[in-house]
């Protein structure tokens, strides 16, 4: 059984340059998935919940950091059939691309999005754009490969939320008329740490 004591250390959500961020989730890779269903996590799920009445099933997705595809996984279980995956970290790359359930995955390079803009109806970044992992300029960049009226499907977890650099790209976007808001609720995000998530959704104007 998973020692949930054990699973997440508190300073995963903190600061740390890419490498060392990149080292965490390569050692995580093996028992990502057990580890975090052992703790209750919730956030996929919202997401692709929030999402499926927005968009129709067959329409073109990017799941930016797919991590090991547990969150494509989730799409998939929501009726989502044409997804790609794009992560930094191989080793969990690795576990995403055996899953068979992404029409194509490839290893990002920190900082670069290697992808058209308006290659995908909708892109979903879960518990990525969050502090210890992609930096809040992240929304930015991701926001400028989106079409208008196409989709940015993210999650603030608690501790970003109180970073007010997160805040502060949100609210760029939306105050520069680049971006409405079309979702946004706070709800379970880890149980056994007793952690929330915004789950926020953005149409791009």
């Amino acid at each position: 059984m998973t020692d949930k004591k054990n699973v997440v250390k508190p300073d995963l959500w903190t600061s740390r340059p890419v490498e060392e961020t990149i080292a965490v989730y390569a050692e995580w890779a093996e028992t990502y998935d057990a580890d975090i269903t052992a703790r209750g996590y919730h956030t996929p799920n919202r997401i692709a919940r929030a999402l499926a009445p927005l968009i129709k099933p067959d329409a073109a997705i990017l799941d930016f950091g797919c991590g090991t595809g547990f969150s494509g996984q989730v799409l998939r279980q929501h009726g989502f059939t044409r997804f790609d995956g794009t992560d930094v970290t191989a080793e969990m790359l690795e576990k995403a691309t055996a899953r068979g359930i992404y029409n194509k995955t490839w290893l990002s390079v920190p900082g670069e999005l290697s992808f058209g803009r308006g290659a995908y109806k909708a892109i979903t970044a879960v518990g990525v754009v969050s502090l210890g992992a992609a930096p809040a300029d992240t929304l930015d960049a991701l926001m400028t490969k989106l079409d208008s009226g196409d989709l940015l499907a993210f999650s603030y977890n608690d501790p970003t939320l109180a970073d007010g650099s997160y805040l502060d790209a949100l609210g760029r976007q939306i105050g520069a008329g680049l971006a409405e808001v079309v979702f946004r609720e706070h709800g379970p995000h880890l149980d056994d740490v007793d952690m929330g998530s915004d789950v926020i959704i953005l149409r791009r104007r």
